[in-house]
Protein backbone atom coordinates (compact mmCIF):
# COMPACT_ATOMS: atom_id res chain seq x y z
CA UNK A 1 0.00 0.00 0.00
CA UNK A 2 1.16 3.67 -0.69
CA UNK A 3 2.39 5.89 1.82
CA UNK A 4 0.45 8.63 2.74
CA UNK A 5 1.80 12.06 2.74
CA UNK A 6 1.70 13.68 5.72
CA UNK A 7 0.32 16.97 4.24
CA UNK A 8 -2.31 17.55 1.77
CA UNK A 9 -2.85 21.16 0.04
CA UNK A 10 -1.18 22.64 3.14
CA UNK A 11 -3.59 20.73 5.83
CA UNK A 12 -2.81 17.34 7.77
CA UNK A 13 -3.58 14.21 6.04
CA UNK A 14 -7.61 13.75 7.28
CA UNK A 15 -9.48 11.45 5.29
CA UNK A 16 -9.90 10.46 1.88
CA UNK A 17 -7.94 7.10 2.10
CA UNK A 18 -11.21 5.21 4.24
CA UNK A 19 -10.87 1.95 2.67
CA UNK A 20 -7.13 1.58 3.36
CA UNK A 21 -6.94 2.69 6.62
CA UNK A 22 -9.75 0.26 7.60
CA UNK A 23 -8.41 -2.53 5.68
CA UNK A 24 -5.28 -2.10 7.58
CA UNK A 25 -6.39 -1.55 10.80
CA UNK A 26 -9.25 -4.91 10.28
CA UNK A 27 -6.07 -7.37 8.98
CA UNK A 28 -4.00 -6.22 12.32
CA UNK A 29 -6.68 -7.75 14.28
CA UNK A 30 -5.86 -11.16 13.05
CA UNK A 31 -2.13 -11.00 14.24
CA UNK A 32 -0.10 -11.49 17.45
CA UNK A 33 2.16 -7.89 17.06
CA UNK A 34 3.66 -7.01 20.90
CA UNK A 35 4.11 -10.61 23.00
CA UNK A 36 6.39 -12.67 20.94
CA UNK A 37 8.99 -9.25 21.34
CA UNK A 38 8.24 -8.34 25.07
CA UNK A 39 9.55 -11.18 26.30
CA UNK A 40 7.58 -11.46 29.27
CA UNK A 41 6.51 -14.90 30.85
CA UNK A 42 2.82 -14.26 31.66
CA UNK A 43 3.18 -18.11 33.24
CA UNK A 44 5.30 -16.66 36.09
CA UNK A 45 4.75 -13.10 36.63
CA UNK A 46 2.57 -12.10 39.82
CA UNK A 47 1.53 -8.70 38.49
CA UNK A 48 2.22 -6.18 35.58
CA UNK A 49 1.57 -2.28 35.49
CA UNK A 50 0.91 -0.44 32.21
CA UNK A 51 0.98 3.12 31.87
CA UNK A 52 -0.31 5.97 29.40
CA UNK A 53 0.82 9.44 29.00
CA UNK A 54 -1.84 11.61 27.33
CA UNK A 55 -0.66 15.19 25.53
CA UNK A 56 -2.31 17.96 23.69
CA UNK A 57 -2.53 21.31 22.69
CA UNK A 58 -5.37 22.76 20.71
CA UNK A 59 -5.42 25.00 17.52
CA UNK A 60 -6.43 28.37 18.77
CA UNK A 61 -7.44 31.75 16.34
CA UNK A 62 -4.07 33.55 18.04
CA UNK A 63 -2.15 33.83 14.98
CA UNK A 64 -2.03 37.79 14.99
CA UNK A 65 -4.24 40.36 17.13
CA UNK A 66 -7.58 39.94 14.96
CA UNK A 67 -9.56 37.42 16.61
CA UNK A 68 -11.75 36.88 13.40
CA UNK A 69 -8.65 36.72 11.03
CA UNK A 70 -5.77 35.57 13.51
CA UNK A 71 -4.19 32.49 11.89
CA UNK A 72 -5.02 29.37 13.21
CA UNK A 73 -1.95 28.27 15.63
CA UNK A 74 -0.98 25.75 18.46
CA UNK A 75 -1.34 26.53 21.84
CA UNK A 76 2.06 25.94 21.87
CA UNK A 77 3.34 28.07 19.28
CA UNK A 78 1.05 30.82 21.32
CA UNK A 79 2.89 30.04 24.51
CA UNK A 80 6.50 29.84 23.07
CA UNK A 81 6.02 33.49 21.41
CA UNK A 82 4.01 34.70 24.74
CA UNK A 83 6.12 33.56 27.42
CA UNK A 84 5.64 36.49 29.44
CA UNK A 85 2.37 35.99 29.66
CA UNK A 86 0.70 34.08 32.82
CA UNK A 87 2.65 29.99 32.77
CA UNK A 88 3.43 30.22 29.37
CA UNK A 89 7.10 30.08 30.24
CA UNK A 90 6.75 26.64 30.63
CA UNK A 91 6.68 25.92 26.29
CA UNK A 92 9.67 25.03 26.02
CA UNK A 93 9.39 22.12 28.81
CA UNK A 94 6.09 21.25 27.65
CA UNK A 95 8.40 21.03 24.06
CA UNK A 96 10.75 18.48 25.82
CA UNK A 97 8.26 16.82 27.30
CA UNK A 98 6.18 15.46 23.95
CA UNK A 99 9.30 14.77 22.92
CA UNK A 100 11.29 12.67 25.32
CA UNK A 101 9.73 9.44 25.38
CA UNK A 102 11.26 9.13 22.03
CA UNK A 103 14.87 9.27 23.88
CA UNK A 104 13.84 7.57 26.80
CA UNK A 105 12.92 4.09 25.47
CA UNK A 106 15.83 3.31 22.53
CA UNK A 107 18.29 4.45 25.73
CA UNK A 108 16.61 1.89 28.07
CA UNK A 109 16.72 -0.53 25.46
CA UNK A 110 20.09 -0.05 24.86
CA UNK A 111 21.04 -0.43 28.67
CA UNK A 112 19.55 -3.70 28.62
CA UNK A 113 16.21 -2.99 30.30
CA UNK A 114 12.38 -3.58 29.18
CA UNK A 115 10.80 -0.16 29.20
CA UNK A 116 6.86 -0.06 28.34
CA UNK A 117 4.81 3.20 27.89
CA UNK A 118 1.45 3.86 26.15
CA UNK A 119 1.22 7.44 24.41
CA UNK A 120 -1.97 9.24 23.39
CA UNK A 121 -1.11 12.38 21.13
CA UNK A 122 -3.91 14.81 19.88
CA UNK A 123 -4.06 15.45 16.21
CA UNK A 124 -3.87 18.94 16.86
CA UNK A 125 -0.56 18.54 18.31
CA UNK A 126 0.96 16.83 15.99
CA UNK A 127 -0.17 19.11 13.30
CA UNK A 128 0.98 22.06 15.83
CA UNK A 129 4.05 21.02 16.18
CA UNK A 130 5.06 20.09 12.69
CA UNK A 131 3.82 23.52 12.11
CA UNK A 132 5.65 25.40 14.51
CA UNK A 133 8.84 23.90 13.39
CA UNK A 134 9.73 21.51 16.14
CA UNK A 135 10.24 18.87 14.09
CA UNK A 136 12.83 17.00 15.83
CA UNK A 137 9.86 16.24 18.08
CA UNK A 138 8.33 14.32 15.37
CA UNK A 139 11.51 12.41 14.24
CA UNK A 140 12.32 11.40 17.83
CA UNK A 141 9.01 9.83 17.87
CA UNK A 142 9.23 8.46 14.55
CA UNK A 143 12.63 6.79 15.59
CA UNK A 144 11.00 5.32 18.19
CA UNK A 145 7.50 4.14 16.50
CA UNK A 146 8.76 2.86 13.66
CA UNK A 147 12.43 1.09 14.44
CA UNK A 148 11.76 -2.73 15.04
CA UNK A 149 14.72 -2.45 17.78
CA UNK A 150 11.95 -0.53 20.15
CA UNK A 151 9.17 -0.51 18.84
CA UNK A 152 7.25 -3.65 20.96
CA UNK A 153 7.98 -1.47 24.21
CA UNK A 154 6.11 1.68 22.96
CA UNK A 155 1.93 1.81 22.41
CA UNK A 156 0.27 4.15 20.44
CA UNK A 157 -3.40 4.37 21.04
CA UNK A 158 -6.18 5.93 19.23
CA UNK A 159 -8.34 9.35 20.01
CA UNK A 160 -10.25 11.75 18.26
CA UNK A 161 -8.31 14.11 16.56
CA UNK A 162 -9.14 17.12 18.09
CA UNK A 163 -9.78 16.18 21.69
CA UNK A 164 -13.60 16.15 21.34
CA UNK A 165 -14.98 14.55 24.08
CA UNK A 166 -17.59 11.97 23.18
CA UNK A 167 -20.88 12.42 25.48
CA UNK A 168 -21.59 15.86 24.22
CA UNK A 169 -19.88 15.86 20.41
CA UNK A 170 -22.40 14.35 17.62
CA UNK A 171 -21.58 10.87 17.14
CA UNK A 172 -21.33 11.39 13.28
CA UNK A 173 -18.44 13.89 13.74
CA UNK A 174 -17.24 11.67 16.80
CA UNK A 175 -16.88 9.10 14.15
CA UNK A 176 -14.94 11.47 11.89
CA UNK A 177 -12.28 12.24 14.75
CA UNK A 178 -11.73 8.93 14.87
CA UNK A 179 -11.07 7.99 11.39
CA UNK A 180 -8.86 11.44 10.90
CA UNK A 181 -6.99 10.53 13.62
CA UNK A 182 -6.14 7.25 12.06
CA UNK A 183 -5.28 8.86 8.96
CA UNK A 184 -2.90 11.59 10.17
CA UNK A 185 -0.82 8.99 12.29
CA UNK A 186 -0.75 6.49 9.23
CA UNK A 187 0.33 9.57 7.21
CA UNK A 188 2.68 10.30 9.96
CA UNK A 189 4.92 6.80 11.34
CA UNK A 190 3.16 4.46 8.21
CA UNK A 191 0.35 1.85 8.25
CA UNK A 192 3.26 -0.42 9.90
CA UNK A 193 2.59 1.56 12.74
CA UNK A 194 -1.32 2.13 12.12
CA UNK A 195 -1.63 -1.69 12.75
CA UNK A 196 -0.13 -1.40 16.17
CA UNK A 197 -3.01 0.83 17.16
CA UNK A 198 -5.61 -1.38 18.89
CA UNK A 199 -6.09 0.37 21.99
CA UNK A 200 -8.30 3.88 22.29
CA UNK A 201 -7.93 6.27 24.62
CA UNK A 202 -11.46 8.93 25.20
CA UNK A 203 -10.40 12.26 25.55
CA UNK A 204 -10.52 13.20 29.27
CA UNK A 205 -11.79 10.30 30.09
CA UNK A 206 -15.57 10.87 28.89
CA UNK A 207 -17.86 7.57 28.33
CA UNK A 208 -21.01 8.85 27.61
CA UNK A 209 -24.03 7.46 29.61
CA UNK A 210 -26.55 7.65 27.53
CA UNK A 211 -27.65 4.58 25.74
CA UNK A 212 -27.89 6.06 22.53
CA UNK A 213 -24.66 7.86 22.34
CA UNK A 214 -22.84 4.86 24.13
CA UNK A 215 -23.94 2.50 21.76
CA UNK A 216 -22.89 4.87 18.92
CA UNK A 217 -19.46 5.79 20.70
CA UNK A 218 -18.46 1.55 20.85
CA UNK A 219 -19.68 0.90 17.45
CA UNK A 220 -17.01 3.65 16.37
CA UNK A 221 -14.51 2.20 18.06
CA UNK A 222 -15.06 -1.36 16.58
CA UNK A 223 -16.13 -0.39 12.99
CA UNK A 224 -12.37 1.63 12.79
CA UNK A 225 -10.74 -1.84 14.33
CA UNK A 226 -10.15 -0.69 17.91
CA UNK A 227 -9.87 -3.74 20.31
CA UNK A 228 -10.17 -1.99 23.52
CA UNK A 229 -10.93 0.93 25.25
CA UNK A 230 -9.55 2.39 28.42
CA UNK A 231 -12.44 3.46 30.70
CA UNK A 232 -12.56 4.66 34.57
CA UNK A 233 -13.55 2.63 37.06
CA UNK A 234 -16.33 5.22 38.33
CA UNK A 235 -18.06 5.88 35.21
CA UNK A 236 -19.03 1.73 34.94
CA UNK A 237 -20.50 -0.48 36.64
CA UNK A 238 -21.04 -4.24 36.69
CA UNK A 239 -24.09 -5.54 34.74
CA UNK A 240 -24.83 -8.33 37.58
CA UNK A 241 -24.31 -6.19 40.61
CA UNK A 242 -24.65 -2.25 39.63
CA UNK A 243 -21.99 -1.81 41.61
CA UNK A 244 -17.94 -0.40 40.22
CA UNK A 245 -15.80 -2.58 38.96
CA UNK A 246 -14.96 -5.01 41.83
CA UNK A 247 -11.78 -6.41 40.41
CA UNK A 248 -10.53 -3.28 38.52
CA UNK A 249 -6.73 -5.03 37.79
CA UNK A 250 -8.59 -7.85 35.04
CA UNK A 251 -9.80 -6.52 31.70
CA UNK A 252 -13.61 -6.04 30.98
CA UNK A 253 -16.11 -6.18 28.64
CA UNK A 254 -18.03 -3.04 27.99
CA UNK A 255 -21.63 -3.67 26.73
CA UNK A 256 -23.81 -1.05 25.35
CA UNK A 257 -27.25 -1.43 23.89
CA UNK A 258 -29.45 1.08 22.49
CA UNK A 259 -33.02 2.20 22.54
CA UNK A 260 -33.78 0.72 19.26
CA UNK A 261 -32.35 -2.59 20.80
CA UNK A 262 -29.13 -2.91 18.92
CA UNK A 263 -26.26 -4.14 21.20
CA UNK A 264 -22.32 -3.80 20.69
CA UNK A 265 -19.58 -4.36 23.12
CA UNK A 266 -15.54 -3.68 23.33
CA UNK A 267 -12.80 -5.14 25.61
CA UNK A 268 -12.43 -2.17 28.75
CA UNK A 269 -9.01 -2.28 30.40
CA UNK A 270 -9.73 -0.11 33.65
CA UNK A 271 -7.78 2.81 34.38
CA UNK A 272 -8.15 3.18 38.51
CA UNK A 273 -7.94 6.07 40.40
CA UNK A 274 -8.61 10.11 39.80
CA UNK A 275 -6.92 11.88 37.55
CA UNK A 276 -3.94 13.22 39.71
CA UNK A 277 -0.67 13.14 37.53
CA UNK A 278 1.79 12.82 40.32
CA UNK A 279 0.10 8.95 40.33
CA UNK A 280 1.67 8.51 36.85
CA UNK A 281 4.80 10.83 37.54
CA UNK A 282 6.13 9.28 40.71
CA UNK A 283 4.74 5.11 39.16
CA UNK A 284 2.34 4.89 41.76
CA UNK A 285 0.72 1.84 39.62
CA UNK A 286 4.25 -0.01 39.52
CA UNK A 287 4.26 0.46 43.77
CA UNK A 288 0.77 -0.47 43.81
CA UNK A 289 1.55 -3.92 41.65
CA UNK A 290 3.84 -4.56 44.22
CA UNK A 291 1.29 -5.83 46.25
CA UNK A 292 -0.76 -7.66 44.46
CA UNK A 293 -0.91 -11.71 43.46
CA UNK A 294 -1.95 -13.62 40.39
CA UNK A 295 -5.84 -13.96 40.39
CA UNK A 296 -8.36 -16.75 38.64
CA UNK A 297 -10.24 -15.83 35.16
CA UNK A 298 -12.33 -18.41 33.45
CA UNK A 299 -10.57 -21.02 35.45
CA UNK A 300 -6.64 -19.67 34.72
CA UNK A 301 -4.68 -18.02 36.66
CA UNK A 302 -3.54 -14.41 35.57
CA UNK A 303 -1.17 -11.50 36.36
CA UNK A 304 -3.40 -8.45 37.53
CA UNK A 305 -2.68 -5.25 35.23
CA UNK A 306 -2.34 -1.85 37.11
CA UNK A 307 -3.57 0.45 34.56
CA UNK A 308 -3.12 4.81 34.91
CA UNK A 309 -2.39 7.19 32.54
CA UNK A 310 -2.55 11.17 32.99
CA UNK A 311 -0.98 14.16 30.88
CA UNK A 312 2.64 13.75 29.98
CA UNK A 313 3.85 17.48 30.20
CA UNK A 314 1.28 18.95 32.81
CA UNK A 315 2.87 20.15 36.19
CA UNK A 316 5.60 20.45 37.94
CA UNK A 317 6.15 16.63 38.93
CA UNK A 318 5.29 15.40 35.93
CA UNK A 319 7.78 17.88 34.31
CA UNK A 320 10.56 17.17 36.55
CA UNK A 321 10.01 14.00 38.56
CA UNK A 322 8.61 11.80 36.23
CA UNK A 323 11.88 11.14 33.95
CA UNK A 324 14.04 10.21 36.93
CA UNK A 325 11.46 7.86 38.10
CA UNK A 326 10.30 6.25 35.22
CA UNK A 327 14.51 5.57 34.55
CA UNK A 328 14.14 4.09 37.91
CA UNK A 329 10.83 1.71 38.13
CA UNK A 330 11.94 0.60 34.72
CA UNK A 331 15.36 -0.67 35.63
CA UNK A 332 13.59 -2.05 38.77
CA UNK A 333 10.80 -3.70 37.13
CA UNK A 334 12.51 -5.17 34.20
CA UNK A 335 12.60 -8.93 34.38
CA UNK A 336 10.72 -9.79 37.53
CA UNK A 337 7.94 -10.83 38.31
CA UNK A 338 6.32 -7.27 38.08
CA UNK A 339 7.27 -6.01 34.81
CA UNK A 340 5.90 -3.31 33.52
CA UNK A 341 3.42 -4.28 30.07
CA UNK A 342 1.32 -2.30 27.71
CA UNK A 343 -2.43 -2.78 27.16
CA UNK A 344 -2.18 -5.00 23.45
CA UNK A 345 0.63 -7.13 25.04
CA UNK A 346 -1.06 -8.20 28.10
CA UNK A 347 -4.63 -9.05 26.18
CA UNK A 348 -2.09 -11.45 23.71
CA UNK A 349 -0.91 -13.04 26.26
CA UNK A 350 -4.27 -13.01 28.05
CA UNK A 351 -5.92 -14.80 25.34
CA UNK A 352 -3.24 -17.24 24.11
CA UNK A 353 -4.24 -18.79 27.99
CA UNK A 354 -7.43 -19.71 25.67
CA UNK A 355 -9.55 -17.42 27.63
CA UNK A 356 -12.07 -15.73 25.35
CA UNK A 357 -13.46 -11.89 25.35
CA UNK A 358 -16.91 -13.55 26.33
CA UNK A 359 -15.24 -14.82 29.98
CA UNK A 360 -14.71 -11.25 30.91
CA UNK A 361 -16.78 -9.74 33.19
CA UNK A 362 -19.61 -7.57 32.06
CA UNK A 363 -19.46 -3.80 32.75
CA UNK A 364 -22.01 -1.15 31.30
CA UNK A 365 -22.06 2.81 31.27
CA UNK A 366 -23.30 4.22 34.41
CA UNK A 367 -27.20 4.83 35.49
CA UNK A 368 -27.67 2.20 32.31
CA UNK A 369 -29.25 -0.32 34.60
CA UNK A 370 -31.87 2.26 35.98
CA UNK A 371 -32.83 3.20 32.51
CA UNK A 372 -33.12 -0.76 31.25
CA UNK A 373 -34.90 -1.26 34.88
CA UNK A 374 -38.30 1.46 33.54
CA UNK A 375 -37.56 0.16 29.70
CA UNK A 376 -37.12 -2.24 27.44
CA UNK A 377 -34.34 -1.84 24.92
CA UNK A 378 -36.34 -1.28 21.56
CA UNK A 379 -38.66 0.70 23.22
CA UNK A 380 -37.47 3.71 21.09
CA UNK A 381 -35.95 6.96 21.22
CA UNK A 382 -38.96 8.56 22.62
CA UNK A 383 -39.63 6.63 25.69
CA UNK A 384 -36.13 6.98 26.23
CA UNK A 385 -35.68 10.04 26.52
CA UNK A 386 -39.26 10.25 28.59
CA UNK A 387 -37.73 7.57 31.22
CA UNK A 388 -34.48 9.91 31.31
CA UNK A 389 -36.49 13.10 32.49
CA UNK A 390 -38.34 10.99 34.99
CA UNK A 391 -35.36 9.38 36.64
CA UNK A 392 -33.47 12.88 36.74
CA UNK A 393 -36.78 14.77 38.13
CA UNK A 394 -36.84 11.81 41.01
CA UNK A 395 -33.10 11.64 41.49
CA UNK A 396 -31.06 15.49 41.22
CA UNK A 397 -27.83 12.95 41.00
CA UNK A 398 -28.97 10.98 38.19
CA UNK A 399 -27.66 12.21 34.70
CA UNK A 400 -27.04 11.58 30.96
CA UNK A 401 -23.79 13.88 30.39
CA UNK A 402 -21.02 11.04 30.82
CA UNK A 403 -18.24 10.32 33.23
CA UNK A 404 -14.98 12.07 33.02
CA UNK A 405 -11.60 11.56 34.59
CA UNK A 406 -13.38 12.21 38.19
CA UNK A 407 -16.40 11.04 36.95
CA UNK A 408 -18.29 14.16 38.52
CA UNK A 409 -17.73 16.32 35.46
CA UNK A 410 -20.50 17.58 33.35
CA UNK A 411 -19.76 18.52 29.81
CA UNK A 412 -22.56 20.05 28.97
CA UNK A 413 -24.00 21.79 31.71
CA UNK A 414 -22.91 25.61 31.84
CA UNK A 415 -21.17 25.56 28.21
CA UNK A 416 -24.36 26.56 26.05
CA UNK A 417 -22.09 30.26 25.07
CA UNK A 418 -20.20 27.14 22.88
CA UNK A 419 -22.35 24.31 22.53
CA UNK A 420 -24.43 26.42 20.43
CA UNK A 421 -22.37 27.39 17.79
CA UNK A 422 -20.79 23.79 18.01
CA UNK A 423 -23.91 22.40 17.08
CA UNK A 424 -24.77 24.92 14.48
CA UNK A 425 -21.74 24.30 12.76
CA UNK A 426 -21.99 20.41 13.14
CA UNK A 427 -25.51 20.63 11.58
CA UNK A 428 -24.24 22.78 8.88
CA UNK A 429 -21.57 20.33 7.99
CA UNK A 430 -24.00 17.28 8.19
CA UNK A 431 -26.60 19.24 6.03
CA UNK A 432 -23.96 20.89 3.41
CA UNK A 433 -21.12 18.15 3.26
CA UNK A 434 -22.22 14.16 4.70
CA UNK A 435 -25.84 14.45 3.62
CA UNK A 436 -24.91 15.39 0.00
CA UNK A 437 -22.44 12.98 0.00
CA UNK A 438 -19.24 14.80 -0.69
CA UNK A 439 -16.56 12.66 -1.54
CA UNK A 440 -13.67 12.53 1.59
CA UNK A 441 -10.95 13.61 -0.80
CA UNK A 442 -12.68 16.75 -1.96
CA UNK A 443 -10.20 19.57 -0.79
CA UNK A 444 -13.38 21.51 0.16
CA UNK A 445 -14.18 18.66 2.23
CA UNK A 446 -11.19 17.97 3.84
CA UNK A 447 -10.78 21.99 4.66
CA UNK A 448 -14.24 22.22 6.42
CA UNK A 449 -13.49 18.69 8.36
CA UNK A 450 -10.01 20.41 9.44
CA UNK A 451 -12.26 23.54 11.03
CA UNK A 452 -14.90 21.59 12.43
CA UNK A 453 -12.83 18.96 14.56
CA UNK A 454 -10.83 21.49 15.69
CA UNK A 455 -13.73 23.70 17.30
CA UNK A 456 -14.66 20.53 18.69
CA UNK A 457 -12.11 20.41 21.13
CA UNK A 458 -12.82 19.86 25.12
CA UNK A 459 -10.63 23.13 25.96
CA UNK A 460 -13.36 25.00 24.39
CA UNK A 461 -16.01 23.35 26.98
CA UNK A 462 -13.61 23.14 29.74
CA UNK A 463 -13.10 26.43 30.54
CA UNK A 464 -16.94 27.77 29.66
CA UNK A 465 -16.13 31.45 29.58
CA UNK A 466 -14.03 33.85 28.92
CA UNK A 467 -11.14 34.00 25.84
CA UNK A 468 -11.46 30.11 25.50
CA UNK A 469 -14.98 30.62 24.88
CA UNK A 470 -14.47 33.69 22.36
CA UNK A 471 -11.97 30.81 20.53
CA UNK A 472 -14.51 28.39 20.03
CA UNK A 473 -17.12 30.78 18.98
CA UNK A 474 -14.84 32.03 16.83
CA UNK A 475 -13.51 28.74 15.08
CA UNK A 476 -17.42 27.80 14.55
CA UNK A 477 -18.05 31.25 13.21
CA UNK A 478 -15.04 29.99 10.24
CA UNK A 479 -16.30 26.52 10.24
CA UNK A 480 -19.95 28.03 9.04
CA UNK A 481 -18.64 30.55 6.83
CA UNK A 482 -16.39 28.28 5.04
CA UNK A 483 -19.37 25.91 4.75
CA UNK A 484 -21.23 28.76 2.90
CA UNK A 485 -18.64 30.32 0.91
CA UNK A 486 -17.71 26.64 -0.32
CA UNK A 487 -20.58 24.70 -0.49
CA UNK A 488 -23.73 27.37 -0.93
Amino acid sequence: MKPLPEYVDDLPNICGHEADVEAVAADARTRSLFADRGGIDFGSIRSATAIALHQHQPLIPAGGGDLRSAALISNLQYMMENQHIGDNYNAPAFVWCYKRMGEFIPQLIGEGKSPRCMLEYSGTLLHGLRKMGEHHVIDALKGMTCNPDYNWAVEWLGMPWGHAVAPSTPVQDFRLHVKAFQHHFAAIFGWEALERVRGFSPSEMALPNHPDVAYAFVKTLVDCGFQWVLVQEHTVQQVDTGRHPERPHIPHRLVVTNSHGDTASIIAIVKTQGSDTKLVAQMQPWYEAQGLQRVALAGKSIPPLVTQIADGENGGVMMNEFPGKFMEVVGASSYTDTPMMNGSEYLEHLFALGIKESDLPEVQPLFNDRIWARIQPGDGPEKLEKAITELKQEDGRFHMEGGSWTSDLSWVKGYDDVLGPMEEASVNFNQKVLIPGVPTNDPRYRNALFHLMASQTSCYRYWGQGLWTDYGREICRRVNAILEQDFG
